[in-house]
């Protein structure tokens, strides 16, 4: 097997396939891309891209692609692309499941759309029956979560209208923001972050892959 690392800049898209096609689709662009947070530690973040961004135009279509050569049926679907420094996109990998990291929540945020949810609706459907997908909200959505120092973190101090969800997990401190606005969001994905390391952040080693 030959690998190579290519630096740049890591999105997925989140999708609802029926009959092979892409019936909902929502593209994101991760603030770190997630292995590096994995092993480096760090602060994982992501944020919906508005579907009038070029970014969702170039991703859109590749993802379709993806899935079609790849035979989904029906089901939801993780994409990931990483889009080079020197501007090339590479399909990084895809899964037949949602998106981890409470990913599933932020793209509710932003469109009022659960994954989960659709995703039993077109098993249920099956192959003879039918699936219409439900309208969508264009707002944008993001999410910010941390390992803590704190068994329950007090989230308290932000209080941001735009906050949507308060995630509740021990030794985890997330906020899930949305907005018609994709800058606003940014802004806030950006200052929760850097406001994460100071009042919650912590890490932990990778888990070791060796077998004793």
């Amino acid at each position: 097997m030959l690998e190579q690392f290519i630096p740049g800049d890591v999105f997925h898209v989140d999708s609802i396939v029926f009959d092979r096609q892409v019936r909902f689709a929502v593209a994101s662009r991760y603030s770190t891309p997630p292995l590096a947070v994995a092993h480096e530690g760090g602060i994982f973040a992501t944020r919906t891209l508005a579907p009038s961004n070029p970014l969702t135009n170039a991703l859109l279509p590749s993802n379709a692609r993806v899935l079609e050569t790849f035979g989904l049926m029906r089901g939801a679907s993780h994409t990931e692309f990483i889009r080079s420094l020197a501007g090339d996109w590479y399909f990084l990998e895809t899964s037949a499941r949602v998106g981890g990291g409470f990913i599933v929540d932020a793209v509710e945020a932003a469109t009022g759309v659960n994954l989960w949810r659709e995703w039993a609706k077109v098993e249920i459907a099956g192959e003879s029956g039918t699936y219409d997908p439900p309208s969508v909200r264009e707002h944008c959505g993001g999410i910010v979560l941390s390992l803590a120092r704190q068994e329950q973190p007090d989230l308290s101090a932000y209080t941001d209208p735009e906050i949507a969800v308060r995630v509740r997990k021990s030794h985890h401190a997330g906020l899930i923001v949305t907005s018609p606005d994709a800058d606003r969001v940014e802004a806030l994905i950006d200052d929760y972050t850097r406001r994460f390391y100071t009042d919650f952040h912590t890490s932990a080693p990778p888990l070791s892959s060796a077998v004793d």
